[in-house]
Parts: C-alpha cells; sequence; structure tokens
C-alpha cells in the first residue's frame, strides 16, 4: 500500500518556520508536535530564510504589472486575428 502525499499550505509553513525562529522550541519539539519531519521543517526555514527579501522588493510588483501588460496586448492581438480569421470564414 502506498502512502498519500501530504500537501502543506503556506500558511502553515510559515507558522511553524516562525514558531521556530520565535527560539521559545527547538526544530526536533516542533517537528514532532506537527508529525513532521525535522528536515522538512530544516528545509522549510532555509528557504523562508533565503526568499526573506522578496518581500522587501518593490521591482517584483513593477514585474507583475508589465507581465500583465504583456499578456493583455497578447490576448489583444489574438482576439483581433480570430475576429479577422471570422470574417474570412464568413
Amino acid at each position: 500500500m502506498s502512502r498519500k502525499r501530504r500537501n502543506f499550505t503556506a500558511k502553515f509553513k510559515s507558522d511553524l518556520v516562525l514558531e521556530l525562529l520565535k527560539g521559545e522550541k527547538d526544530l526536533n519539539s516542533v517537528a514532532t508536535e506537527n508529525s513532521i519531519q525535522p528536515n522538512l521543517l530544516r528545509n522549510w526555514k532555509k528557504e523562508f530564510l533565503d526568499k526573506a527579501s522578496v518581500v522587501f522588493d518593490d521591482s517584483r510588483e513593477e514585474n507583475i504589472r508589465e507581465k500583465l501588460d504583456e499578456e493583455r496586448k497578447e490576448k489583444e492581438e489574438y482576439a483581433k486575428k480570430v475576429g479577422q480569421l471570422t470574417m474570412q470564414v464568413d
């Protein structure tokens, strides 16, 4: 019989990492209380700390806006092309 892979929410992960970073409990006790492997929690902590600077990155928002604008333009071009092809078929 195979075990079903568990998926954890981002909130759950961040809550555990923050609890760990407070220093009130050690890694093994937090992992045991939540029935997860200590290595998994260690990986979440590392990823959390590695990506912490993204929170203060203003260019991230600009990149998202640029991508949305590009997608809108592309969508408009496709709609225009579909309209042209529809007219040709008619």
